[in-house]
């Protein structure tokens, strides 16, 4: 389990800094402010996540067998898709029904937070 998420918080670290560069050089200029703004977020909880799964990857070591870590890390993948996924999509193509999908990212990173804590608080 440590291995997974180690490489899924490398692979997402990365994928926060071509889209942050991206949207600093490519979209700048081209999206509404208001927009820009909504990119900006999407790409900012993108890259706080992906250090997230890094966490859960690192705790991972110390508990190998436990639900709630294993639980945090794909909660947090789903959140990295669902939150920053709908508005990255929101922010190019300006479909504002995107937006309906972005709660369920954000409670989906709420949880993982909560699963990660009470994985911790259970080390003994």
């Amino acid at each position: 389990m440590p291995r997974v998420f180690l490489l899924l918080g490398a692979i997402n670290g990365t994928l926060a800094v071509l889209l942050g560069a991206f949207g600093a050089h490519a979209l700048r200029g081209h999206l509404p402010p208001g927009m820009m703004e909504v990119y900006h977020t999407a790409n900012q909880y993108h890259f706080y996540h992906a250090l997230g799964l890094l966490a859960v990857g690192m705790a991972a070591f110390q508990m190998p067998d436990s639900a709630a870590l294993r639980w945090s890390g794909w909660l947090m993948l789903a959140g990295i898709v669902l939150f920053s996924g709908s508005l990255y999509a929101l922010s190019v193509s300006g479909m504002r029904w995107l937006g309906i999908i972005t709660p369920f990212g954000g409670t989906a990173f709420i949880i993982a937070w909560l699963l990660l804590a009470m994985a911790v608080w259970r080390i003994s």
